[in-house]
């Protein structure tokens, strides 16, 4: 059985509209493991025990419909606006997405894998730039960004440029990240194979 010491884990991150998911869908494509924390993390908030008791006893029984599902209309209300109660389910929900990612990864090493992904938004914020052993940082130009999300959500530009300014702290490119540059100009799949050949050197 390999140790998790073996496993290399990387990090899929970016900003909304950069290509990040299209990056992680290639990789597993090409046979390699993602772990999606942003599934992962609303499976969690429904299925966790744990997890559902502390955001009931934060929010309310209205955390969650009739039916056991998550209500996420009324946790979207609760925390619109409201930096403190956006903190409480960060507070719960990070936590217990930063155990399931670890558990992942040590099954993912004792099954053989040599590198795994972890696609996320919320790389700092979330803490997980302290538990990768690299991070590839899916970058393309605002305007880009813009009309993808604009295509694929039906926000106006003025919502897209007010989300992507949310998540300022999050597409910084930090010292030693490896860029990805998912534009029309730069082809998607030869960046991704320069970098998998340094990460399974």
């Amino acid at each position: 059985m390999r140790n998790i010491d073996v496993l290399k884990l990387i990090a899929i991150t970016g900003g909304i509209g950069s290509g990040k998911s299209v990056v992680a869908r290639l990789l597993q494509v090409m046979g390699y493991e993602v772990y999606d924390c942003d599934s992962r993390a609303k499976g969690l908030m429904t299925a966790d025990a744990d997890v559902r008791r502390q955001l009931i006893d934060a929010f309310g029984a209205e955390a969650y419909c009739a039916d056991g599902s998550l209500n996420r209309q009324h946790l979207s209300a609760v925390t619109f606006g409201n930096e403190q109660a956006l903190s409480r389910i960060n507070a719960i929900v990070h936590p217990a997405t930063a155990n399931d990612l670890a558990r992942w990864a040590a099954e993912k090493a004792a099954g053989g894998a040599t590198a795994a992904f972890v696609e996320t938004a919320l790389l700092r914020t979330a803490g997980l730039d302290r538990v990768v052993d690299g991070v590839w940082h899916v970058t393309a130009p605002d305007q880009v960004r813009i009309e993808r999300v604009m295509k694929r959500s039906g926000l106006t530009a003025e919502q897209v440029r007010a989300r992507m300014s949310a998540q300022a702290i999050e597409t910084t490119i930090a010292p030693g990240d490896s860029v990805i540059v998912n534009d029309d100009v730069h082809a998607l799949l030869p960046q991704v194979e320069q970098l998998l050949s340094l990460t399974n050197e």
